[in-house]
């Protein structure tokens, strides 16, 4: 496998360090991170994204969701049951995880929803008036009164 060193990006950029970590996490192939649970990433709108992760068998009280640094962290834990079970089949996965996210700059989580064993995590990019593109106006320039003077 290659392997990459981007030590000479850090050393001759200035702000840039948000690109090379990516690429860098991106490189290295996150294989720690199952596949468990699955889920959708969604675009509803121009500026807004739905993460759908299905949660079946989770209660509202055993999920999380957090923001942390651009990172979204969404995690559930399942309390012991107080009882044992016997089961004959056991092909419901209940078991905890956590999930991560690396959210662009300017995107924020606006709200989530857990309905019939999906958690929707609704998010927008937001992005500030100051960073938007404006429109710079042409004026002609105005004789000076020398060159009005001298014609």
């Amino acid at each position: 496998m290659r392997s990459f060193d981007f030590a000479p990006l850090y050393r001759a950029t200035i702000g840039f360090d948000q690109i090379a970590n990516m690429m860098d996490r991106v490189s290295t192939n996150d294989t720690g991170q199952s596949s468990y649970p699955p889920y959708n990433i969604e675009k509803t709108a121009e500026d807004g994204y739905c993460i759908s992760i299905a949660v079946a068998g989770f209660a509202e009280a055993d999920l999380g969701i957090e923001v942390k640094e651009n990172t979204l962290h969404v995690s559930a834990r399942k309390p012991e049951p107080s009882e044992e079970k016997t089961y004959l089949h056991r092909g419901i996965a209940t078991r905890t995880f956590d999930r991560q996210f690396h959210l662009a700059d300017h995107v924020r989580a606006t709200g989530a929803s857990h309905v019939d064993g999906m958690l929707h995590i609704d998010l927008v990019r937001e992005v500030p008036e100051a960073l938007k593109p404006r429109r710079i106006e042409i004026q002609s320039k105005a004789p000076s009164k020398a060159e009005a003077a001298a014609a």
